[in-house]
C-alpha cells in the first residue's frame, strides 16, 4: 500500500487554484463530472477507445467567453485503448500534472488492478485507498468480515450447496462480462446442479468460479442501495448523510419478472435461468419509520471501518440492501467507493441530499463539495489517500 504520506507529498506539487477532479469515464463518472462542475471545478476524464464519445462528444462542456459551462460537464480528456493503462508512469504523471484529484469508482479497481491501485497509482485519490479491496468477496478481510466485526446483519452463508434447502443466491463472477454477475438462484441441491451445469455449457460462469462462490439464504424483499456520505472534516452537524436511494434493473431477470407464470414455463434452456447484469437505475424512498435504522447500519460500518481500515471511510459509499417482511435490512453488498446508481441523482440531487442541503445535492456534487470545503480549510490531506 501506498503510504498516505506520498500521496500527501505528491499533493504538494499541485497548482492549489487549478485542481480538477478526474476519474474513469464509466460507471457513475458522469454524475462525479456533473457534481464538479456545479462547484466550480474542471473535469478530466480517462477514456478507453471505443466507448469515449460518451464523454468526448455527447457530455463535453461548452463554455461562454467568460469561461462558464453553458452546456455539458466534461472539459478535458486522454482516450487509451484499455484502462489500465492509466498505470503507466507517464499516464499517471500526466494526472499529476493536470492537478486531478482523482474519484475511484468500481471500473477503475475492476479493469486497473486492486493491487496496482493500492500499490502503484501516485495520484491522489478522494476517498479510502485501503478500503477499495475489501469489495473483493473472498479476499481475507472482504466485506464480509468487516460486516460481521461491526455486527451487521447479512445473508447467512452456506458452506456446503448439498445443504441447500431453501431459496438461496449464488453468487460468483460472470464469466465474459468483467464486471458483471453469473449469480443464480436455486432452492435445493438438485436445481443447484442443473443450473450450474447449464450456466457452465453456457459459457455464463467458470468452474473455478463456481467452486469458490458464495452461497447465501435469499432475503425476499425489495431492494434499497443507501448511498451515503462520510465527511470526515465535518465539526458542526453529523458527519454522515445519506444522500440517496437507488434499485437496479437487471438483465435478464427484470424481463423475466414482467412474464406470466405460464409463458415463463416454455423459455428455451439458454433462456430459463435469468442474468443479474444491472444495466440501469432508478430512484427510490423508505417510509420515514426505517430511516433511523438505515443510519445506525452506516453507523456501524463507519466504526468498524475507522476500527480495522484507518482512517476509515472517507466521502461516499453504498450500503446494498434488502428488507424482509419484518422490516429487517439484510447487507447484501458494500461499495466502500461513489455506487453505481448515483446517476439517477445527478442535477436534479435526491430527496434526501436536498432536503439536507437546500440545494439539489448529488453525490457528485456532495463530493465536489468537500473537496472545495477542504482546499478552503486547508485540510485537503484529511480526505485523499
Amino acid at each position: 500500500m501506498i503510504d498516505r504520506n506520498e500521496i500527501i507529498e505528491v499533493l504538494q506539487e499541485y497548482n492549489p487554484t487549478e485542481y480538477k477532479i478526474g476519474a474513469v469515464a464509466s460507471h457513475s463518472a458522469l454524475d462525479v463530472f456533473d457534481g464538479a462542475v456545479e462547484e466550480g471545478f474542471s473535469t478530466y476524464a480517462v477514456c478507453r477507445s471505443g466507448r469515449e464519445k460518451t464523454y468526448t462528444k455527447y457530455f463535453r462542456t461548452m463554455c461562454d467567453e467568460d469561461g462558464c459551462v453553458m452546456r455539458g460537464v466534461v472539459d478535458d480528456w486522454v482516450v487509451y485503448d484499455q484502462f489500465d493503462e492509466i498505470l503507466q508512469p507517464d499516464a499517471q504523471q500526466a494526472l499529476i500534472d493536470n492537478n486531478v484529484l482523482f474519484i475511484p469508482n468500481r471500473s477503475f479497481t475492476s479493469y486497473c488492478g486492486i493491487d496496482e491501485v493500492e500499490n502503484d497509482f501516485r495520484v491522489p485519490l478522494v476517498g479510502s485507498r485501503n478500503l477499495l479491496r475489501s469489495e473483493e468477496r473472498g479476499e481475507e478481510q472482504d466485506y464480509y468480515w468487516l460486516l460481521e466485526k461491526a455486527g451487521l446483519p447479512y445473508p447467512e452463508k452456506l458452506s456446503d450447496p448439498q445443504d441447500i434447502d431453501e431459496l438461496v443466491m449464488v453468487k460468483l463472477p460472470h464469466a465474459v462480462k468483467k464486471l458483471e454477475r453469473g449469480f443464480f438462484s436455486a432452492a435445493s441441491y438438485a436445481e443447484y446442479v442443473e443450473k450450474s451445469e447449464a450456466l457452465l455449457a453456457q459459457n455464463v460462469i467458470t468452474q473455478d468460479a463456481l467452486d469458490n462462490a458464495r452461497i447465501e439464504r435469499y432475503i425476499i424483499g425489495p431492494v434499497f442501495n443507501l448511498d451515503f456520505f462520510y465527511s470526515p472534516i465535518e465539526e458542526e452537524l453529523s458527519p454522515l448523510e445519506l444522500l440517496g436511494i437507488d434499485w437496479r434493473f437487471e438483465t435478464s431477470l427484470d424481463g423475466h419478472v414482467r412474464l406470466p407464470a405460464p409463458q415463463q414455463m416454455t423459455l428455451k434452456p439458454h433462456q430459463i435461468t435469468p442474468e443479474y447484469t444491472v444495466c440501469g437505475h432508478n430512484s427510490a424512498t423508505l417510509r420515514e419509520s426505517l430511516l433511523e435504522e438505515a443510519f445506525e447500519l452506516a453507523e456501524k460500518y463507519v466504526a468498524a471501518t475507522q476500527k480495522y481500515y484507518d482512517p476509515g471511510i472517507i466521502g461516499p459509499f453504498c450500503l446494498q440492501t434488502c428488507v424482509d417482511k419484518d422490516l429487517n435490512f439484510y447487507i447484501y453488498d458494500v461499495a466502500p467507493r461513489v455506487g453505481g446508481g448515483t446517476n439517477v441523482h445527478m442535477s436534479v440531487g435526491h430527496p434526501y441530499g436536498n432536503t439536507i442541503w437546500r440545494v439539489p445535492m448529488s453525490s457528485g456534487r456532495r463530493l465536489a463539495m468537500e473537496i472545495r470545503n477542504a482546499i478552503e480549510l486547508e485540510k485537503l490531506d484529511k480526505i485523499v489517500t
